[in-house]
């Protein structure tokens, strides 16, 4: 019998090095997922944000969203950021849904263009006491949940995270902020034990803070 004991993340199109930073902040060495087989010791999965259409059509060419669903009734937990969230949903306003794994509508591109894309600081009780910041790009909207499904997140007139016992869905980025609050959250989910007691990721560019400025010579 397999052990899943490990975090992945769909490694064929978007936001991924993102997220394997804010895992490894956490001391979590996540599996970079290329193929169908790589899901067998896996206690969860993120899909990342990226571009939904390009995202499902990769995951047909390399048969891989088969296999996928057959890990997650098997019990490996699914992260969907933004696009990641739209292939989750059971239903897509105006489309069919894709791999419907979770009770949820959504609504593509639901805040207009990318110059429409904005930050902002809420507070999610449920995954951290601290205000964490949000980065919304061509972000859909959760517009509806079953009965198994739980809000995390309600902006306004829409759902911006969500989760079921499987499934966890959030239409901003985490990952592109420094807060580790819901990497941490999801890596729970799983099952996985966290000890690093970071609470954002260090700068990944922070060994220049170090660098030796040279005094201008006269």
């Amino acid at each position: 019998m397999t052990t899943r004991n490990k975090i992945g993340v769909l490694d064929l199109q978007g936001g991924v090095h993102e997220h394997i930073f804010h895992l490894q902040a956490l001391g979590i060495e996540p599996v970079r997922v290329k193929v169908a087989e790589q899901f067998d010791d896996l206690a969860g999965l993120i899909l990342p944000g990226g571009e939904s259409t390009c995202l499902i059509r990769l995951l047909n060419i390399f048969e891989i969203a088969p296999k996928l669903r057959e890990a997650h009734a098997q019990g490996m937990k699914i992260w969907g950021t933004c696009a990641g969230a739209i292939l989750i949903a059971n239903h897509i306003e105006g489309d069919k849904s894709q791999l419907g794994l979770m009770d949820i509508t959504v609504s593509r591109n639901a805040f207009g263009y990318q110059i429409d894309s904005f930050n902002t600081r809420v507070k999610v009780p449920k995954v951290t006491e601290n205000e964490v910041e949000l980065t919304f790009i061509r972000a859909p909207k959760i517009t509806a949940i079953g009965s198994q499904v739980q809000v995390l997140l309600q902006i306004d007139d829409y759902i911006a995270a969500a989760e079921s016992d499987s499934c966890l869905a959030t239409v901003f980025h985490p990952e592109l902020t420094p807060s580790l609050a819901f990497h941490k959250y999801f890596v729970e989910k799983c099952g996985i034990a966290v000890t690093s007691e970071l609470t954002e990721r260090p700068d990944r560019t922070s060994w220049m803070k170090f660098a030796r400025i040279a005094k201008p010579t006269v």
